[in-house]
């Protein structure tokens, strides 16, 4: 009796960031049953995230333009000795994700998909086509089970999926990334250039690891933070950080008062889960370890990776098991092989400073070479790729000689 009055439903999320958000709007739309279990009280209100978003992105992924705070098309950056270097590009948008993240949400919600929040993912129990999923309700202050056809889990860095046999990753602590960021609300604007900019650092922390920093621009603040790979204790990061954003501040807001917002959380930026689709449960986004390492950027990877699921899920409705092995298949060829290069990308720079140099100087003197790199493999002509493989080969070997 009691198995009897378990809740189920077609496809179970955790997660609502653009990957959950955008798999459980496509697979509603669809007409499959869809809950979403999302952690936070407000969906997208404690993601520290600088939230800069492709050119075309909200088109991509039929969102309003009006979540665009600024657009910017000039991509500033900074390497280790301090030098500037810009390359127009783009351009770019920037957001936050309480926006952007609360607007896919509603979306979701308006095509059919129920969401959860405080809503804490517990346990998954796999049992051939049946998934058992427990969840704390911490509104009601207690513990409730869930049977779906298809798990979703799209829960961010933080997701707890080692103890799950089909998923663990032995190297998924080595890319954890502590974060710390700043939002400066400024009584007046800064200086013009810094809306039109988006700015990425990279420099040696006081303890020798690399540091990633970033400044944003958004409508009503400035986004200033920095990751750095590993656990940091927190004195030493809001050092750290205070550093960086004190230099930014004098070089673009000077003199000017403002209120400061801390937020903390961790990213990942090392390779990509090798497995990530079996036995009907699916993983997608930043649990998946979809992200860029060389700037952090995973969100066009997050909601793809959404989108890809839903489509999927959909294509393999009756067989869940064949639905996340193709899932996984997909992710593999869309994004992979560009994510693993870009680890090997940052550690090659890495190991000796004068590299990021040479590299972002040849950004700047060929900026088709930095727009072929951002682009996917699939949007490049045979022109593009040699090109691009001729562009490397100097780069390779010149950065040799350093």
């Amino acid at each position: 009796m009691a198995a009897r009055m378990i809740e189920s439903t077609d496809l179970l999320i955790v997660g609502c960031g653009p990957a959950g958000g955008v798999a459980a709007r496509e697979a509603a739309s669809r007409g499959m049953r869809v809950v979403v279990l999302e952690k936070d009280a407000v969906v997208g209100s404690k993601r520290v995230c600088a939230a800069g978003l492709r050119p075309g992105f909200c088109g991509e992924f039929d969102l309003p333009e009006s979540l665009i705070h600024c657009t910017t098309p000039r991509l500033a950056l900074f390497d280790p000795f301090g030098e500037e270097h810009a390359v127009r590009f783009g351009p770019g948008h920037t957001s936050t994700r309480e926006e952007l993240d609360g607007t896919i949400a509603a979306r979701a919600v308006a095509a059919g998909a129920e969401i959860r929040t405080n809503a804490l993912f517990r346990d998954l129990t796999v049992d051939g086509e049946e998934k058992l999923v427990e969840y704390a309700d911490a509104t009601r202050g207690d513990r409730r089970r869930i049977r779906a056809r298809h798990v979703f889990l799209a829960a961010g860095s933080t997701a707890k999926l080692e103890r799950l046999p089909h998923f663990a990753f032995s190297d998924w602590n080595a890319g954890l990334m502590t974060t710390l960021q700043q939002r400066w609300y400024l009584a007046r604007p800064a200086v013009p250039i810094a809306y039109e900019t988006l700015e990425l650092h990279y420099y040696p922390a006081r303890d020798g690891r690399l540091v990633v920093a970033w400044m944003f621009p958004k409508r009503d603040h400035l986004a200033i933070g920095l990751g750095i790979t590993g656990k940091v204790p927190g004195a030493d990061l809001r050092a750290e950080l205070d550093a960086f954003a004190d230099r930014t501040i004098r070089r673009l807001a000077p003199g000017i008062d403002a209120r400061v917002k801390l937020e903390g959380h961790l990213l990942y930026g090392g390779m990509p889960r090798p497995n990530v689709g079996a036995e009907g449960v699916s993983i997608g986004g930043t649990a998946a370890g979809l992200v860029d390492a060389t700037n952090g950027e995973g969100i066009y990877e997050a909601a793809t990776s959404g989108r890809m699921l839903a489509d999927i899920a959909w294509r393999y409705r009756g067989d869940a098991s064949r639905a996340s092995a193709a899932y996984a298949s997909a992710l593999h060829d869309r994004f992979y092989a560009r994510l693993a290069r870009r680890v090997k990308l940052i550690d090659f720079l890495g190991r000796r400073p004068e590299r990021f140099r040479l590299l972002f100087r040849q950004f700047a003197a060929v900026p088709r070479f930095a727009e072929l790199i951002a682009n996917e493999r699939f949007d490049r002509t045979w022109a593009d790729r040699i090109f691009l493989y001729v562009q490397a080969a100097r780069f390779g070997a010149r950065s040799l000689l350093a």
